[in-house]
């Protein structure tokens, strides 16, 4: 079978694997569509903290099973997407309910071989069926609900001020739960064809371009109050860092995004508001359930997201295709 591996970064290439044989609990899936995201990006730049190479990459899956037991609840044909979120289920986080933060966590494409390839096993209950959805829509479910979780997490209100800081992939699917909760969403980027798209696209009207001025604009645009909710979606330290000046007193910075490396902000400001401090990692199967619900009721603008197509045998020259224009690209989807 064909599968697309970083060998290390800045070469990726497609190679020739035997087909997997899937054992006891597992099932088989010929993969269809495989979402990139900035995790995938990062992996290519050699920029992801929790990696080895060499790595098939791909987390963002749906599928149709191919093999499956009679005694499972999957059928042959049947389309699926994959929650990539591999937990060991017995660690303190797993029985506590956060098997997206288990300590034995592996998460496919990145802590062992992902989705890009024409077969993959995988656990069962790894398995989200997804009739009534299309296999793109499928393949979107997960960058989806790390938005999701991020909102949940975040336990934001309707009517409260939300501010979203970086308007990727991440931070677009964080404002658009974000607004189904009812919250009065902002985004700010330094990228303005970004801001330009969430608005004239998906209807996001208050966007700041961000400068050396962001916290003097958005003190303007509050009264002085700034936000109830941060959600810091950038991935960068030194955005980060700079994110809690945007939190209203006794209000909440959320973190989505990831880096290698230390935070680091002014312990005084941070208590003077007291901040509610939240990280997100990953998401539950509460939060793709919600995402896929909101797909169900046309809430969530799928064919919009969705920007770039190609098939997967392309992705060694279309992802730094992607890396180059990515001011121009929300979801770009690989065909099998």
């Amino acid at each position: 079978m064909k599968a697309v591996v970083c060998e290390e970064p800045f070469d990726l290439r497609v190679v020739d694997r035997a087909a997997p044989e899937p054992n006891e609990g597992e099932v088989l899936v010929q993969i269809q569509r495989v979402g990139l995201c900035g995790t995938d990006y990062h992996i290519f730049a050699g920029r992801h903290p929790f990696l080895a190479y060499p790595r098939v990459i791909g987390h963002e899956l749906s599928g149709t099973v191919a093999a499956a037991a009679a005694s499972s609840r999957f059928r042959e044909g049947q389309l699926v997407a994959i929650n990539p979120y591999l937990s060991c289920g017995t660690c303190i986080a797993c029985r506590k309910g956060k098997p997206n933060a288990c300590v034995n966590i592996q998460v496919l494409g990145v802590h062992t071989d992902g989705g890009m390839c024409e077969l993959l096993k995988v656990p069962e209950s790894a398995l989200i069926d997804a009739t009534g959805l299309t296999p793109d829509q499928a393949a979107m479910l997960e960058f989806l609900a790390v938005g999701a979780h991020a909102v949940a997490r975040s336990k934001i209100a309707r009517g409260e001020r939300a501010l979203v800081v970086g308007a990727g992939p991440i931070g677009i699917g964080t404002a658009l739960f974000a607004k189904l909760e009812g919250a009065e969403v902002t985004l700010v980027d330094r990228r303005e064809a970004r801001l330009i798209f969430a608005r004239d696209e998906l209807g996001f009207e208050s966007i700041i371009t961000a400068g050396d001025d962001t916290a003097e604009v958005l003190a303007s645009q509050t009264s002085g109050d700034m936000f109830d909710v941060v959600f810091e979606a950038t991935g960068s330290l030194q955005s980060m860092g700079q994110s809690l000046a945007y939190v209203a007193a006794g209000g909440t910075l959320v973190f989505v995004g990831v880096a290698p490396g230390e935070v680091v902000f002014s312990d005084p400001e941070f208590h003077k508001r007291e901040t509610t401090l939240v990280a997100s990692r990953n998401a539950l199967a509460s939060d793709f359930e919600r995402v896929m619900a909101a797909m169900k009721d046309g809430l969530v603008p799928t064919a919009t997201l969705h920007t770039h197509s190609f098939p997967a045998d392309e992705t060694p020259t279309r992802l730094p295709e992607l890396i180059d224009n990515a001011d121009h690209v929300v979801k770009a989807i690989a065909r099998f």
